[in-house]
């Protein structure tokens, strides 16, 4: 009986440790007992990313929207029924009394370095995290970003969600996808030298080669003028911009500050005059959650390949 009872315990201890999860997040490897079942995700496109996944009845709530961006129709309806604990950044405390026992966000998504929501603080109260991939480079050496920073998260979040055949899936209707739209390109020459603005008058926020936007001009046949800027989401100088005298600027749409007055400043500053982009009136725009990664990357690449090449 002794024998059987080991047995037993064996049997279950096996299917228990077959049932975890484990996944490279950044510089952390995560272990999953189970699918998270109060999952928390902060950014509109992070939560998307889990809306895209079918995992809204995993959730109870989203963080750091509001506070700077507004909904869309097609966001708005896939969490209708979900609260936003936080309008932007969450505490701990809120993460705390909404009882959740999973966290997405990123570096400059939801968390800060030596901050007070990090995997490390929300450990103790059994709240797991998993960080965006592109954000790692705020921790850490990566490759610059590129598609498979995406896909990447996708596939991982399936891994943890226990949904692993919808995210394999979704990857590679995305990758078809974009493998149709290359083969419509048909550029002939030096692909076009572009510039990400963001925000900023006395000085430009873009994105250098480890931000999202890189991957996504070089999928449409373009490239970042900033690519070799060691940086993601940081500030330059104009200077900078009119000495690579970018032939488009991709203009990233959200806040207060319109696309529509982003580009007349850029049109009004004699000191861009020069610029090949402003003298062609040559501006392409993406909204904050298309030239974020998250599943309306391949509609900005779309996007992009028609504004660079007339590509249908």
């Amino acid at each position: 009986m002794k024998h059987l009872a080991f047995s037993l315990a064996a049997f279950l201890c096996a299917g228990t440790a077959a049932a975890q999860t484990t996944v490279a997040s950044c510089d952390r490897q995560v272990t999953f007992d189970a699918p998270p079942k109060a999952a928390v995700s902060n950014d509109v496109n992070l939560t998307e990313m889990m809306l895209v996944l079918g995992l809204s009845d995993r959730m109870v709530g989203y963080t750091g929207i509001s506070g700077w961006k507004t909904l869309d129709s097609e966001m708005r309806e896939g969490i209708e029924e979900l609260p936003e604990l936080s309008a932007k950044y969450p505490s701990k405390e809120v993460l705390i009394g909404a009882d959740a026992d999973f966290y997405f966000a990123g570096w400059n998504y939801g968390l800060k370095v030596g901050g007070e929501v990090t995997p490390e603080t929300l450990a103790p109260f059994g709240i797991e995290v998993y960080e965006l991939t592109e954000s790692c480079i705020h921790i850490g050496a990566k490759p610059k970003a590129s598609m498979e920073d995406m896909y990447n998260d996708l596939l991982n979040l399936g891994r943890i969600f226990g949904v692993e055949d919808t995210a394999y899936d979704l990857v590679g209707a995305y990758k078809l996808e974009l493998e149709r739209i290359k083969s419509g390109l048909e550029p002939g020459g030096k692909p076009l030298k572009a510039f990400v603005y963001d925000s900023g008058e006395d000085r430009p926020f873009t994105a250098g080669g480890y931000a999202m936007p890189t991957a996504l001009i070089e999928a449409a046949g373009g490239v970042n003028v900033l690519e070799d800027f060691k940086k993601s989401w940081a500030k330059v100088d104009w200077e900078t911009v009119v000495e690579k005298n970018p032939e488009v600027i991709v203009i990233v749409n959200y806040g207060d500050v319109t696309a529509e007055q982003k580009r007349d400043f850029m049109r009004s500053n004699p000191a861009l005059a020069g610029i090949d982009a402003v003298r062609n009136n040559r501006f392409v725009t993406l909204d904050y959650v298309e030239a974020t990664p998250g599943p309306r990357n391949i509609r900005a690449i779309r996007k992009l390949a028609e504004a660079f090449w007339g590509a249908e």
